[in-house]
């Protein structure tokens, strides 16, 4: 664990903070409703929607939220909340009922799903208040403020982040939020952003973190190695001692932020932890890219980052700074594609873009703020063959429920992980290459398959054929794993063939759609 760390931050400098989030008036046209499409790894698993499709709701309190999820018909019933005001201890109480699981003193977002809060009207702020997503899945938070939450002094909320997510939480998208404390942990705050205890496929974009001594942590300890699949993009921190994000395992994209005032540490990939790093402006910080305060190494993949008036330490035991000149260590695959601002113009692009009140505009790829369309699509970068498709596949997953085999497997590991629904369980084969088939009792149409990767082996998957197992014929063929489309096929068994790889691939979910 990191020393606690006193924060660079001055009476001043917060009351100015606190007064810029607070003081922009968003007119209703601007954000009536969530706006735009979910970006990142928020866009795998399934993707990731809100309360799109349910109804619409307005609320002014935090009683009001919880009433408002209390009141669906049941807790994955979608749903929208339009949220105006300050919402408080004062005005927050705990709401029963058969579809939610709510408590007083934080907006619990408990066991539900399918459900958007979105800031409305004159902003929402979230007054020393926090918010809790626990055993949960497609969640959207949009155009907020959260401020101030404490974990210890008066009043407490939510452990002491600003948004923490625990326990099995799947598909949350946070898009333009403003994350503000006003001191480190000696003054009461912990964690702007955290997640833990199974928290996965996660995008934080165009929001802004601020003046507090931890940014964020993905995995609460070195065993905590369940959380991966974050995205991060056209962020602002600034003035974070450390954990920008702190990264224990998993894997992580971050591209397109400004990093200002990290004061301590940056992006501490560590345990394992892989960190794809691209197109980045960091000013005025130290030890930004690295392994910090632990001997277990994490991984990083660099490229095309500015390092403005950055200090970098001697390395030493427990820290290994990734500069002064930082070089990749790993590779990292992603699934999904995304348009790259260069990183000269980030300081710029992420000042006119990120934040809550910003208009809930984004940049076009090419170092211009745009506002969203009503229906907009995600940034198109056509992958070059043979990579897969980075579309999500619709409808219902076909490999729940049918069999599965394949060639001989690692110990410890079971053909039916592939088609269980469940991330944190496996196939491997005996040694770097090998195959797992998903099979039907009778012929099933299929135009598409996802291959997942395990936390931690994102990136190992290398060449490999898709092949009808009833005729041999080959369907596809590629290198990594993501989304594989091919002509609508009728079969009853179909292999995943691994043909190379850069170490044991961990196939955690061989998904199949028609």
């Amino acid at each position: 664990m990191r020393r606690p760390v006193a924060l660079r931050i001055s009476a001043a400098s917060a009351a100015m903070a606190l007064a810029a989030a607070v003081g922009v008036t968003l007119s209703m046209s601007e954000a009536s409703a969530a706006t735009g499409s979910a970006t990142g790894y928020a866009t795998q698993n399934g993707g990731t929607t809100g309360g799109a499709g349910g109804q619409t709701v307005r609320a002014t309190t935090g009683t009001q939220i919880h009433a408002a999820l209390c009141s669906r018909a049941a807790s994955n019933t979608p749903i929208t909340i339009e949220v105006e005001g300050t919402i408080n201890h004062g005005n927050t109480a705990k709401v029963s009922g058969d579809s939610c699981n709510t408590a007083a003193g934080v907006i619990e977002l408990k066991q539900i799903s399918n459900v958007t809060l979105v800031g409305v009207g004159s902003g929402a702020v979230f007054d020393q208040l926090g918010i809790h997503i626990r055993e949960s899945s497609n969640i959207i938070i949009q155009n907020v403020t959260v401020r101030n939450v404490k974990k210890s002094g008066s009043p407490t909320s939510n452990g002491g982040d600003a948004i923490g997510m625990e326990s099995d939480v799947r598909n949350v998208w946070v898009d333009h939020a403003t994350l503000l404390a006003s001191g480190g942990e000696s003054e009461g705050y912990d964690g702007l952003f955290d997640m833990k205890d199974n928290t996965q496929y996660v995008t934080l974009s165009y929001s802004i973190l601020r003046n507090s001594g931890r940014g964020g942590l993905i995995g609460s300890s070195e065993s905590d190695l369940s959380n991966g699949y974050v995205t991060f993009h056209h962020n602002r921190y600034e003035n974070i001692d450390s954990r920008a994000p702190l990264l224990r395992g998993g894997t992580a994209h971050a591209y397109n932020n400004h990093y200002l005032s990290l004061n301590e540490s940056g992006i501490n990939s560590r345990a394992g932890a892989k960190a794809k790093v691209d197109n980045n402006y960091f000013e005025d910080s130290k030890d930004v890219l690295g392994t910090f305060y632990t001997d277990q190494r994490g991984y990083w993949q660099v490229s095309g980052n500015v390092f403005d008036n950055v200090t970098w330490s001697s390395p030493g035991t427990e820290n290994y700074p990734a500069g002064p000149n930082p070089q990749s260590n790993t590779t990292v695959s992603i699934p999904y594609s995304y348009a790259l601002d260069a990183a000269a113009c980030v300081p710029d692009v992420v000042s006119r873009t990120a934040g809550a009140g910003s208009g809930l505009k984004v940049s076009d790829g090419n170092c211009s703020a745009q506002t969203p369309t009503p229906t907009p699509t995600t940034p198109t970068t056509p992958p070059t063959t043979p990579t897969p498709d980075p579309t999500q596949p619709s409808g219902t997953n076909l490999s729940i429920g049918a069999g599965s085999d394949g060639s001989s497997k690692a110990d410890g590991t079971s053909y039916g992980s592939v088609r269980d629904g469940d991330m944190s369980t496996y196939w491997a084969p005996s040694g770097s290459t090998g195959s797992v088939s998903i099979k039907w009792g009778s012929a099933t149409a299929v135009s598409s398959v996802a291959i997942r990767e395990a936390v931690g082996s994102t990136g190992v998957i290398g060449s490999w054929r898709l092949l009808n197992a009833d005729t041999g014929a080959v369907l596809a063929t590629g290198s990594g794993a993501g989304v594989v489309t091919f002509p609508q096929t009728s079969l009853k068994k179909i292999t995943f063939e691994i043909t190379g790889a850069t170490g044991t691939p961990k196939v955690a979910e061989f998904e199949t759609y028609a």
